[in-house]
């Protein structure tokens, strides 16, 4: 019988489910865009303006409900993106804990305690990392071979829905859903197949 508490999350080795919470959360870090989008808006128009942008970096304020606790998990920190493939999430508060995705590797680091591991090694995670780096680099062509793509309302109000075509994949994630403003992402909110989500909010962001 699953039993339910209160208060902060328990402590959790590195490896194993950990590593995909804090992947999940992370992965789905869509940093802030510059400049007004176009009259002519839709999803190539915005996976263009994703394309031509700078390296960026922004402040973050996260919440996890997780299906074990009575009340969410919050955190707050920096991302970066550096494209092509350099993705850093550092949670500041309430623990220090990084996640660096560069090139073919993820390291996780978090309480003194340091883990790598290799996209080539796993593949369902290598899948979800490449999608959510696509997006990033705004390659519509190579996300969309993973994820079906929707896009709702218009450049004032918008979102994008994200659902995962490999049923590897929908084990872990059921959907990702991105909102914005013009061309900044106020929102990223990861639905898990479990059940349990996240809400992460991104303000501050410029470019470097």
């Amino acid at each position: 019988m699953r039993r339910t508490v209160s208060g902060p999350a328990p402590a959790a080795a590195l490896p194993g489910s950990s590593i995909r919470v804090a992947l999940t959360s992370f992965l789905a870090c869509i940093l802030t865009t510059t400049g007004a989008l176009g009259a002519d808006w839709d999803v190539a128009t915005l996976f263009d303006r994703l394309a031509k942008e700078r390296p960026a970096h922004a402040q973050f304020r996260e919440r996890k409900y997780l299906s074990l606790l009575t009340a969410p998990v919050e955190s707050s920190g920096e991302l970066a993106f550096t494209p092509p493939d350099r993705l850093e999430k550092r949670t500041i508060s309430p623990k220090p804990e990084t996640v660096i995705i560069d090139r073919g590797q993820i390291i996780l680091e978090r309480g003194g305690r340091k883990q790598v591991l290799e996209l080539a090694e796993n593949p369902g995670i290598a899948v979800l990392v490449e999608s959510i780096r696509t997006t990033l680099a705004g390659d519509l062509a190579s996300l969309s071979r993973a994820y079906s793509v929707r896009l709702d309302g218009d450049a004032s109000t918008w979102r994008l829905v994200l659902r995962p075509r490999d049923a590897s994949l929908t084990s872990l994630v059921e959907r990702i859903e991105i909102g914005g403003v013009e061309a900044q992402v106020r929102t990223v909110e990861i639905f898990q197949a479990d059940g349990d989500r996240s809400m992460m909010t991104i303000s501050s962001a410029t470019a470097r």
